[in-house]
């Protein structure tokens, strides 16, 4: 095992070579997922020039997060194994997944790259390169304020559409037909695990004019300000769902108590 590293992501070249160079960034494993080892700032920068040099015409660039309640699912959940698996790559949302790495893996993930911070550093990147987002998911409130918050933090930012994501039958089909025309660079898709990830191998190939699918679990409810981050030290402890329960502790309480030791013992024992 060595200390934490920053890992520079590969160059980008055109049609075989940028799969290749895409393919080429290192990973560990940590709970029996391989992690992307990649921080904050490199996972952003790769992201800006992946979604934009990807060549169209074929599935999106699939990125999803794990923390430990999604290691805890996947490793009994052969369907969401199946799906977190179709990812391109996979960054670590848990900072519990940062500190088996110091003591487990070969190489340490760096820091902690949660999507909620991640929006922020590819959108303020985002406004110098022209890349464009769509943001999908979330209830039609919450995806109208989160959408008014991120216009008026980032007011060069183009953001080409956004919806909710309970649309079913043809309102449906029509809405992926429209954000293939639309084609952005990013699709923002909010819907938690696993339905995003269900959204992602059941319509995948009818966006392929979209660059990059990142999959963002609650994210919308953050930016739309209903939700509040941990204070900063129980983030860096490990402890963030110890906030989350007490902010909803009948919603969260027992999912909590049935995945963090599942998580802990994968972490210690399907890690390298």
């Amino acid at each position: 095992m060595t200390g934490p590293t920053t890992m520079a992501p590969p160059a980008i070249g055109p049609g075989e070579a940028f799969d290749e160079a895409f393919a080429a960034i290192p990973t560990v494993t940590v709970g029996g997922l391989p992690i992307a080892v990649l921080d904050r700032a490199a996972t952003a920068d790769w992201m800006i020039r992946a979604a934009r040099d990807r060549r169209r015409g074929r599935r999106p660039l699939y990125l999803t997060s794990a923390n430990g309640e999604v290691i805890a699912r996947a490793s009994s959940d052969a369907e969401l194994a199946g799906l977190i698996g179709m990812a391109d790559q996979i960054v670590a949302d848990g900072q519990p997944l940062v500190l088996a790495s110091r003591y487990r893996c070969r190489t340490a993930l760096p820091e902690r790259v949660a999507t909620t911070d991640l929006f922020h550093d590819v959108a303020r990147r985002a406004q110098e390169t022209g890349t464009t987002f769509y943001m999908l998911g979330a209830t039609p409130d919450e995806v109208e304020k989160a959408v008014a918050n991120v216009r008026a933090a980032y007011p060069r930012l183009r953001l080409v559409g956004h919806c909710h994501g309970f649309l079913k039958g043809e309102a449906l089909d029509a809405k992926i037909a429209e954000i293939d025309a639309l084609a952005p660079d990013i699709l923002w898709l909010a819907m938690g695990v696993p339905h995003e990830q269900r959204f992602v191998a059941r319509f995948g190939d009818r966006l392929s004019q979209v660059g990059m699918i990142k999959t963002s679990g609650g994210l919308f409810n953050f930016l739309s300000g209903t939700n509040r981050r941990a204070p900063d030290w129980m983030q860096r402890a490990s402890l963030e769902w110890a906030f989350r329960i007490w902010l909803e502790p009948r919603r969260l309480f027992w999912r909590y108590a049935v995945t963090n030791p599942k998580a802990i013992w994968l972490m210690a024992t399907r890690s390298s």
